[in-house]
């Protein structure tokens, strides 16, 4: 007899991991919201029930994914970056001023953020170009238009403002650049171009540094720029190893901002304590796993990078809330993907899911791709040009 699995394949424990995931986050959106729906909106399950609307529509993009074969996304890719362009665009014109920025366009019921469509459509944008350089067996380059095009929708998020998003939108595509087939020297380029992109934007804008200088000793700006963050590592801290109990964290009584979304995980930490958030972290290292073996199982280029984007998306955000909520990193709008309240970016990360999990439904796991080089022949064709 062969060695029982918990998992019948990769697919499926991707969703086990997912289901987990919502679970604590629907229980944590309560948690760390009813205060909030109460004092705001004279009933406690106001959140709730919005993020159970949330969640209908995430589950029905999901599926919508799950049963469409993932190279239809690659014929679709003009009308999907289309489309995106003009919502980017719309939002700066019709959305409404929230929080000094304009980012979500309201209908009647509901309300879309572009920007968190935009980070999908440049992962499409990017593996098509990339599987592409791959099947004509030529080196990627990061002078191409449809990295131009995800610069272009960049610089317009940025424009709402929102430059997280921004970087998001920039960055994923240039890891998929950096383990894909980019010659040497344009590897260099890109990691040198990080720091020099991040050195230009503090001193544009002085108040993005001022968020780094925080993080050396948070409790000096207690009263201001490190607020947020002395509050979170108060709160993590007070949870200690098993937590005070869910519903009973104090920091969501006006203490804590943005404690249902961007510090939702802080909240989880002091009613759950250490094993919660340790649960929390296992589970998003699972997930990164399996997305790994999935893309490493596609059957073609394409879908091998689709799959590492997909799970870069999901992965890349949660380690940069969890980084933010512990004080490893900038106070940034960042959401932490199925555990923080948001419509648009839960819809997006169960849209993620649902294609990796279709990729994962058409791969064959003896089969194995390598994407970081050309083929021989053609590597040296190309030494023979120059």
């Amino acid at each position: 007899m062969g060695k029982r699995k918990f998992w019948m394949n990769d697919q499926e424990a991707i969703m086990g991991i997912v289901m987990v995931l919502l679970i604590i986050g629907t229980i944590n959106v309560f948690s760390s919201s009813f205060v909030l729906g109460e004092n705001m909106y004279n009933s406690p399950y106001f959140f709730l029930l919005r993020h159970g609307i949330n969640l209908a529509v995430g589950m029905g993009a999901f599926l919508f994914a799950y049963k469409l074969n993932y190279h239809y996304w690659r014929k679709g890719i003009i009308l999907l970056v289309v489309s995106t362009f003009a919502l980017l665009v719309l939002v700066l014109f019709i959305g409404p001023v929230i929080n000094g920025a304009k980012r979500w366009i309201l209908l009647p019921f509901a309300q879309i953020q572009p920007a968190e469509i935009a980070k999908i459509v440049a992962i499409f944008l990017e593996a098509a170009y990339i599987s592409s350089c791959i099947g004509r067996g030529v080196y990627s380059s990061i002078l191409s238009r449809q990295f131009f095009l995800i610069l272009v929708m960049a610089a317009l998020i940025e424009k709402e403002p929102d430059g997280t998003t921004a970087a998001i939108v920039v960055g994923i595509p240039v890891l998929l650049l950096l383990i894909a087939n980019v010659q040497k020297a344009g590897k260099i380029f890109l990691l040198a171009a990080g720091p020099v992109v991040t050195a230009l934007v503090c001193y544009i804008q002085p108040y993005r540094m001022a968020r780094i200088q925080v993080l050396l000793n948070p409790w000096s700006h207690a009263e201001n720029e490190g607020y947020q963050i002395v509050q979170s590592l108060s709160a993590i801290g007070s949870g200690g190893f098993w937590g005070v109990g869910l519903g009973m964290g104090v920091s969501k009584y006006q203490y804590l901002p943005e404690a249902h979304t961007d510090f939702a995980f802080a909240v989880f930490c002091q009613e759950n304590g250490f094993l919660g958030a340790l649960a929390v972290f296992l589970l998003f290292a699972a997930f990164a796993y399996y997305g790994a073996r999935i893309a490493n199982a596609a059957t073609d280029a394409f879908g091998q990078i689709l799959a590492i984007g997909m799970t870069f998306l999901i992965v890349v955000q949660g380690v940069m809330n969890l980084l933010m909520v512990g004080g490893w990193f900038p106070v940034v709008g960042v959401p932490l993907p199925f555990i923080s309240y948001g419509g648009t970016s839960l819809m997006v990360s169960l849209l993620s899911v649902g294609i990796l999990v279709n990729i994962g439904k058409h791969s064959h796991p003896a089969k194995r791709l390598v994407i970081s080089e050309p083929p021989e022949e053609v590597r040296t064709a190309l030494h023979l040009v120059k």
